[in-house]
């Protein structure tokens, strides 16, 4: 497969914000794909455009003819196309463009995108729902919302089809409790098509128990961390690093959580050792901020013994093949996988795709709206076709 034209544009995500759109004219027809965008972004990832999304656009219309000698056949060969790229563009529009190319290999050599990842690939990753929200993603309800951003549901089964449906029908479940314990409940959802509340998050979490999934915490604690201080504000107290680890495990004990998402700041490594030292083998203490998709970031995580678990957010590094590379050091110190998306998504389903082709342990794509079903409806397919 040869490359002959690239072109980008700008269009608007979930959110109404700008994101990238990038389209490859091949031997075999053209093909488009878009990027994500986060808006609780972990500090050391990597910058969605080298300076503006304008910038990134041009380039690759400066950069067009560039591509027209190469042969792209292979997952690998896409270090071809970030040879040509490098230090052009930045994260959002490599990870569109090489996902691009992606379809268009698969679409020449007659398979699915994940066969060219990994054609030997089985294993269908867990759900993971954000049920309902706080923090940076929600609105304030009565001048109150949950510190914690996200309140997850993971369903058992390794089947999409079967986690789908749990978590939808336990999505309406949780909508009906709240509004007979929240007053100030309007049936409103935030950025992840998540419901919001007024309540804080023991409260939610008493809601959620009521549904029967299995529960997790995305506390994004980076968003509340100030002067060595985590300061909430529902109800307003402020806690010390030590403080927030009792608590963080209380939450887990009490609860039973299986799943705590960036308990700690992103520096701080040390308080995420001793977390996962304390709930080792009950709960999984997964990196986000903390690890942003990078490999050297992982490596001190995995030295540190910080974490068992991490999100991978492709957008967040975008290379794929340095994505590849963040995998198989996950993989080779049995750390969980899971494959995320961004609070401001696109009908882009490409997420599906890498995540079985990774063998992710779960993909966090939403429980409702078109921009998370369409990750969902995917990897749906994916499961009907391996039967």
């Amino acid at each position: 497969m040869q490359i002959k034209e690239v072109r980008g544009k700008i269009i608007k995500d979930s959110r109404k914000d700008e994101t990238i759109e990038v389209t490859i004219k091949t031997s075999v027809g053209e093909f488009s794909s878009s990027a994500p965008n986060g808006k609780s972004k972990g500090k050391y990832e990597s910058k969605p455009y080298k300076k503006t999304i304008e910038g990134d656009v041009k380039a690759l219309g400066d950069l067009s003819n560039y591509f027209s000698n190469e042969y792209i056949e292979k997952f690998d060969d896409l270090r071809r196309v970030e040879d040509i790229v490098k230090g052009h563009i930045g994260a959002n529009t490599l990870f569109a463009l090489e996902s691009a190319v992606l379809k268009a290999i698969a679409k020449e050599q007659k398979k699915e995108i994940w066969q060219i990842i990994n054609p030997k690939a089985k294993k269908i990753p867990q759900l993971v729902g954000n049920c309902i929200g706080g923090g940076l993603h929600s609105e304030l309800i009565n001048d109150k919302r949950p510190d914690f951003q996200e309140f997850l549901l993971i369903p058992k089964p390794n089947s999409a089809i079967e986690g789908f449906k749990q978590n939808t029908d336990a999505k309406k479940i949780a909508g009906e409790i709240l509004k007979k314990k929240d007053s100030k409940f309007k049936e409103t959802k935030n950025d992840e098509n998540a419901w919001m509340t007024s309540l804080n998050e023991r409260e939610v979490l008493d809601v959620l128990s009521e549904t029967k999934i299995p529960m997790g915490l995305d506390v994004a604690s980076s968003s509340f961390y100030k002067r060595k201080k985590y300061h909430y504000k529902n109800p307003m107290l402020d806690r010390t690093a030590e403080e927030q680890l009792m608590y963080i495990q209380n939450l887990i004990k009490n609860f039973g959580l299986i799943y705590v998402e960036d308990p700690f700041d992103e520096e701080d490594f040390l308080s995420h050792a001793k977390l996962l030292k304390n709930v080792e083998g009950k709960c999984m203490i997964v990196g986000d901020d903390l690890t942003v998709t990078n490999y050297d970031r992982l490596k001190k995580a995995i030295e540190m013994k910080a974490v068992n678990a991490l999100i991978m957010k492709p957008n967040q590094n975008g290379s794929l093949v340095d994505v590849k590379q963040v995998v198989e050091l996950a993989k080779e110190h049995n750390i969980k996988m899971i494959f995320s998306h961004r609070s401001g998504e696109t009908m882009e389903n490409i997420l599906a795709d890498l995540a079985f082709g990774f063998q992710a342990d779960f993909i966090k794509c939403g429980i409702t709206g078109d921009v998370r079903e369409a990750k969902i409806k995917r990897l749906i397919e994916i499961e009907k076709s391996l039967f």
